[in-house]
């Protein structure tokens, strides 16, 4: 999961915020999430910013919707503060039970296809099209070119079971980039980057009718990701997590991205990569701490991922959006009233270009198909008042 540390920068930089200030921010946030994890939870699982909710919080949020990078960090600060109460008060299993699994389903492929979306953009591989809206680039272009052979390269480096497949994958492009003269070295290969977007927090627009749903979809996701991450986690560590594991775990979670907001980066979350420590025989806490020691460390190694270019990054987001896709799988295409919302929030996140209008219109599509079938008992109370939100934000 090292590489995070380049590629969440990479995508955050591009709303404005200082490149040094997320790195500093990325590896000190999930150095302190992943060491509570270890020291708290005592479980073996890493943190650090999660991929979809940072490509949401820069295009999106702060691309598409023209809101500042500084309320957008009060967005995520907002979303920890509100996970951390929900841990606290053991009301997150509420809310995982509240929304019905072919959406949570829906929502992790959407956001998959909206991740490969952008990695394909930023290396021109698909482009813009007045007449098609988007068509294929011209792949004899550097970026497409080294895209795709990086791309394979992942793929061929996972089959073989090669650990750090995906860093090699953006290692691989740097190299061919700096060989061909489409990146250069820096002047140092230590140093250590400036905290320059930490505490820019700005209240001041934050409780608006846009900025709602945005915390919302920061919310559910964030929980779906953590509860999904450590289910999977559980089953590999082979140990039931009791619920005072999991809830210490959601606590440790919470407390990243609350962190996170305030030092100047996008949600954190779990890593299922963290099963990877697991299968090398990581049981405990200890080996958490250790991966937040090498976060912290990573942080001399500024000058050197300061210095990678966006579009190395952009086989390794086609990668996980592919990943992904998984989930597609344990949807009940059989049921019409299950898999049709599934469908609408995953063609929704990708060609809205925003998880949360495709969340919305995946709510709002479930909630009446279930009315209008007589299935009343297919919903719940939180779920109307999610649908009731969505449905507020898009036609009142």
């Amino acid at each position: 999961m090292s590489y995070i540390l380049v590629v969440n920068p990479a995508i955050l930089s591009s709303t404005g915020m200082p490149k040094e200030g997320v790195i500093f921010a990325t590896a000190v946030a999930s150095a302190i999430a992943t060491f509570v994890m270890g020291i708290y939870a005592g479980l073996p699982f890493a943190l650090a910013p999660g991929m979809g909710l940072n490509a949401y919080f820069a295009y999106t949020v702060c691309g598409q919707m023209g809101i500042k990078w500084q309320t957008a960090l009060t967005a995520v600060f907002l979303e920890g503060v509100i996970f951390l109460l929900m841990a606290f008060f053991g009301a997150r299993r509420a809310l995982f039970k509240a929304i019905p699994p072919s959406l949570a389903y829906g929502i992790s492929a959407g956001i998959g296809l909206f991740i490969a979306l952008i990695g394909l953009k930023n290396s021109g591989i698909i482009v813009q099209d007045p007449h098609t809206l988007v068509k294929l680039g011209n792949l004899k272009s550097f970026e497409a070119l080294v895209t795709l052979l990086s791309l394979i390269l992942i793929a061929t480096l996972l089959k073989k079971g090669i650990s750090g497949s995906l860093l090699l994958g953006i290692i691989f492009v740097e190299g061919l980039a700096l060989v061909f003269g489409k990146a250069q070295l820096p002047e140092t290969f230590f140093g250590f980057p400036s905290p320059s977007a930490a505490f820019q927090l700005d209240f001041h627009s934050i409780f608006t009718g846009a900025i709602i749903p945005v915390i919302v979809a920061f919310l559910l996701v964030d929980v779906f990701d953590t509860v999904g991450t450590l289910s999977g986690l559980s089953a590999r560590l082979g140990i039931p997590l009791t619920d005072k594991k999991i809830g210490r775990a959601l606590t440790s979670d919470a407390i990243g991205t609350t962190v996170g907001g305030l030092l100047g980066t996008s949600t954190v979350t779990t890593y299922i990569e963290s099963s990877s420590g697991i299968a090398s025989g990581g049981r405990t806490g200890i080996t958490a701490i250790t991966v937040a020691i090498l976060f912290l460390l990573s942080l001399f190694l500024y000058p050197l991922i300061s210095a990678i270019p966006e579009f190395a990054t952009s086989a390794v987001l086609i990668y996980v959006g592919a990943f992904m896709m998984a989930s597609l799988r344990k949807i009940n295409w059989e049921d019409p009233s299950e898999s049709l919302p599934a469908f609408v929030i995953l063609i929704g996140i990708p060609f809205t270009f925003s998880i949360s209008d495709g969340m919305g219109l995946g709510f709002i599509t479930y909630t009446a198909v279930k009315v209008l079938t007589g299935r009343l008992k297919d919903l719940n109370p939180l779920l109307i008042l999610i649908t009731v939100i969505f449905t507020a934000k898009f036609f009142a």
